[in-house]
């Protein structure tokens, strides 16, 4: 694999990823239900990529989550609760947490869960 490969439903969504994802972390849309063609360039601009699925937890986020799932059967996913109101309104923190989970963005400092300098040795 060379890297990773994030498809999302549309470009607020794709903003808001952009907003804490790195820079060589490419984002595609699929504008909505994605056609054929729509389909066809999204596998060609993948490549050797893990892809990575965000859609919204609505019937329509779902379903295009079936149709890529198609496409890319080893897609990994990563779900939005229904209360946040889709993938643009989902807080960043929540965001990070669950790329931060795939390893798909590092751990931060303030992420560690073990203090290392308070051991003796």
């Amino acid at each position: 694999m060379d890297g990773f490969f994030v498809i999302v439903e549309g470009k607020n969504d794709a903003k808001r990823l952009r907003s804490f994802l790195p820079e060589d972390v490419p984002i595609a849309m699929t504008y909505g239900i994605p056609g054929q063609e729509r389909l066809i360039r999204l596998r060609w601009m993948a490549r050797h990529r893990q892809v990575v699925v965000v859609t919204d937890a609505d019937p329509a986020g779902r379903r295009i989550r079936r149709i890529l799932k198609e496409v890319f059967p080893d897609a990994w996913d990563i779900y939005t609760k229904s209360g946040f109101n889709g993938v643009e309104h989902t807080p960043i923190d929540y965001m990070q947490d669950r790329f931060r989970r795939l390893g798909i963005i590092p751990l931060g400092v303030e992420d560690w869960t073990e203090d290392y300098t308070s051991h003796e040795g």
